[in-house]
């Protein structure tokens, strides 16, 4: 196959994660692109709305063939999230337990509650999670911890993986040089997940700690 030179291209990124995604694109071309995004799956703050827009743009100056782009950065995304499933599965049920257990402000019996809502819809999580900006890395942890089937894990997570990188792949190959205005779009939906996340997280703990509170009240009036 042979690689056009990204650097020869209107509108390639030089510096940052863009730069580097571009230039290992340009020396191993499909792998490269699939390596970018399985290392994206393991260290999230390496973004995917960068990295896949970007191989979409390779595929539109010829360095790669277009299916080529969605085999291997589907490829990455699976070997990737297997990865993590590896470390939840290696924690196991009952570390996670000791941990949570060790852990202010949390009940076991959330974990209890959690770990029973995951069993029903834990498939449902998976598939829509991989279409998540941030989710879709760490929802294979508890994917793991729960021992998932592994067949059914990989499935999914191919399945929703191709999905969200076939939009992402598909906007950079169809916008070309402007191909950043996907990362724009992309991280401003990145923000709003993280936001709402960061919300539920404190709304948790303001309730956690009043009833933490009035429980003492509670106590406190029946010793007298």
């Amino acid at each position: 196959m042979h690689l056009v030179p990204l650097a020869a291209a209107p509108g390639e990124p030089t510096s940052g994660v863009a730069g580097w995604a571009a230039r290992l694109v340009e020396v191993a071309g499909g792998p490269g692109a699939g390596l970018a995004i399985a290392l994206e799956n393991l260290f999230p703050p390496l973004p995917s709305e960068i990295i896949l827009p970007l191989t979409g743009f390779a595929a539109a100056q010829g360095a790669i063939g277009l299916a080529s782009a969605l085999f291997w950065t589907t490829l990455g995304s699976v070997v990737g999230a297997a990865a993590l499933y590896g470390i939840g599965r290696a924690i196991g049920r009952d570390r996670m337990y000791a941990l949570w257990a060790r852990l202010p402000l949390v009940k076991v019996s959330d974990l209890e509650r959690t770990e029973a809502w995951f069993r029903r819809h834990g498939t449902k999580a998976v598939l829509l999670g991989r279409m998540v900006p941030v989710f879709r890395s760490l929802i294979s942890v508890p994917a793991g911890v729960e021992r998932m089937r592994l067949p059914v894990f990989l499935s999914l997570t191919a399945l929703g993986s191709l999905v969200w990188n076939t939009v992402l792949v598909l906007a950079g190959y169809w916008l070309g040089d402007q191909w950043e205005l996907v990362e724009r779009y992309v991280g401003v939906l990145s923000k709003v997940v993280l936001g709402a996340a960061l919300v539920a997280v404190i709304a948790y703990v303001v309730v956690r700690v009043r009833g933490a509170r009035q429980k003492g009240r509670h106590r406190a009036g029946q010793g007298r």
